[in-house]
């Protein structure tokens, strides 16, 4: 029978990205062969955020699957929005972001992005951590 490429991925696998939190592994080149597009799981506790970066090239997508999660994003993180259960929100290439758990619950995020890893071009901006010490 010939490989097609079609793989099914199951759940267990996890990894620390550069973003600083724990992803349940998804499909990505690594896992899959993925070239072009990746999806995650990213399951965040009360109070949990990620470093302050950017995706250079690459546009996200997330999907909030379990409760909601507050995303600062912009040039010094200056515009906050509230994701809550059943929203999506798109994060053109470029654009400073970090999801930061400020609920008593935890949140569950499905995050694809336009590239086969969500490491791909990734570059951190710890200029912009003290901005988020403040919640």
């Amino acid at each position: 029978m010939d490989d097609d490429g079609v793989k099914l991925i199951k759940p267990g696998q996890k990894y620390v990205g550069a973003q600083g939190v724990t992803y349940s592994a998804g499909v990505s080149r690594k896992t899959a062969g993925a070239e072009k597009v990746c999806m995650n799981v990213l399951p965040m506790a009360p109070g949990v955020r990620s470093k302050p970066h950017i995706h250079k090239n690459i546009e996200t997508i997330a999907y909030m699957l379990e409760g909601e999660c507050t995303l600062f994003h912009g040039q010094n993180l200056e515009t906050q929005t509230l994701v809550k259960k059943g929203e999506q929100i798109f994060i053109p290439e470029n654009v400073p972001h970090s999801p930061y758990n400020l609920s008593k619950k935890e949140c569950v995020w499905v995050v694809v992005h336009s590239s086969g890893d969500d490491q791909d071009e990734l570059i951190a901006m710890p200029e912009l951590e003290y901005i988020l010490e403040e919640y």
